[in-house]
């Protein structure tokens, strides 16, 4: 798991449950946070792909959602993880 506002790695191991309470080892910024989980899509309703998730208010704050699944984005999931893929987007239309 990447930390959504450092972008460092997280050891989890396999199976570890990210808890409501867990904060990260190297910022203490929150872990189970909408940032840091897989279901997190900014361009998605409420900003989650998971249509049975209640909405949240504070994506980068603690929450207590039942289908939190910690994801493993390169350099965290911040505000700023979607920018390599808009490069990636433009180099397929280049000749």
């Amino acid at each position: 798991m990447t930390c959504g506002q450092c972008g460092k790695a997280i050891a989890l191991a396999s199976g570890q449950k990210v808890y409501s309470r867990d904060v990260c080892p190297h910022c203490e910024g929150d872990l189970h946070t909408c940032h840091n989980c897989r279901h997190f899509d900014r361009n998605a309703h409420n900003q989650c792909l998971e249509v049975m998730a209640e909405w949240v208010r504070t994506k980068d704050r603690n929450n207590y959602c039942d289908y939190f699944s910690g994801a493993d984005r390169q350099g965290g999931g911040g505000p700023a993880a979607g920018a390599g893929i808009r490069d990636q987007f433009d180099s397929l239309f280049k000749k």
